[in-house]
């Protein structure tokens, strides 16, 4: 009788384990769960926004044009696909052990939200590929190394920038972090970084295959890179350049109505549908015109590259700067601000 007491105990408590340790899931599909506010900036509708007074200045500049190359272009690029492009995000539920993360700019990188420090960064991060960018285990040693994860119970979002797990140290280690709570407007302080150069979360400006596969259409922006920076303007917090003449991060373009899209895969004009409603956001320093989404097996590049290849800038124009601050978000919601010393 005691033996089966026992062998009942020990059941109970390896299933309470299970559930503590419940698996991450790698690009879980998350649509139906709305990411931030319908009046948060990703979210914003900007296919009826006034045009910047630098627009055409802007878009010369990203095309690289010149007074003796007054016609350059500068093409399209989906900066994402199968493995090892783009960028993954991995999904936990409120069970997921968290750990410390030392930061190299921890003056402006959040440590976890209150009565729960750290990142639940899952451990085959540590040992697996597909988990951190650059899809290599551990994040290895160079390149952004993004981490993204969400907390499915909590709606936070998680995002580590320069990522790498030291076996020397036995930690994990990051340039910067940032958390962010999916269901407020809460926006960085003013000069302040995140896992992205601009201080905005990843996540929201992804291209992801939940959503390009999915029944819906898309209802946010997606985020981009140029050459270089000049300044940030909102939703932006943080600069990362000073380059004359370039855009400040923050700036946000959309689709000319003009452009017809009528002849791409329907999965590329819903893609494209969004750029003419909700644009693209300056998000980074990188290449000129390249727009991120998730990395995903699923993606297939021989119908990306030659789509987006088909666009140039020349097919974009700028919006006011600092449009929809009209209505001011939410102030900060500090779910980060948490530091030790």
């Amino acid at each position: 009788m005691r033996a089966r007491s026992w062998l009942a105990s020990l059941v109970l408590v390896c299933a309470a384990v299970a559930v503590v340790y419940a698996a991450p899931v790698l690009l879980e599909d998350l649509t139906g769960r709305q990411v931030f506010p319908t009046t948060n900036w990703w979210n914003l509708d900007v296919s009826n926004a006034p045009l910047d007074q630098q627009s055409a200045a802007f878009i010369n500049w990203i095309s690289n044009r010149t007074p003796s190359n007054p016609t350059a272009t500068r093409r399209v690029h989906p900066d994402f696909g199968p493995p090892p492009y783009g960028i993954p995000y991995v999904v936990v539920d409120g069970s997921q052990p968290r750990v410390t993360v030392t930061f190299d700019y921890d003056d402006e990188s959040d440590t976890g939200i209150p009565g729960l420090l750290g990142y639940p960064i899952p451990d085959e991060a540590r040992t697996q590929p597909h988990y951190i960018e650059g899809d290599v285990p551990g994040g290895g040693g160079s390149g952004d190394r993004h981490l993204l994860m969400i907390d499915r119970d909590r709606w936070l979002l998680y995002e580590l920038f320069a990522t790498q797990w030291s076996a020397t140290n036995g930690r994990w280690e990051a340039g910067s972090g940032a958390i962010f709570d999916l269901n407020s407007n809460g926006r960085r302080p003013e000069t302040w970084t995140s896992a992205d150069a601009a201080g905005l979360a990843i996540f929201p400006g992804l291209i992801r295959y939940d959503e390009v596969a999915g029944p819906n259409e898309i209802t946010h922006a997606f985020r981009f890179s140029t050459r270089s920076t000049n300044g940030y303007v909102w939703p932006a917090s943080h600069r990362a350049g000073s380059t004359a003449g370039a855009p400040p991060l923050g700036t946000r373009l959309r689709m000319r109505a003009s452009r017809d899209i009528s002849s791409y895969p329907p999965e590329v004009q819903k893609i494209f549908r969004a750029l003419k409603r909700y644009g693209l956001i300056l998000a980074d320093n990188g290449s000129d015109m390249y727009i991120q989404g998730t990395m995903d097996a699923r993606w297939n590049n021989d119908v990306l590259n030659p789509a987006f290849h088909s666009l140039t800038a020349d097919d974009f124009e700028v919006i006011e700067l600092g449009w929809g601050r009209g209505t001011p978000p939410a102030p900060v919601s500090n779910v980060r601000i948490i530091r030790i010393q």
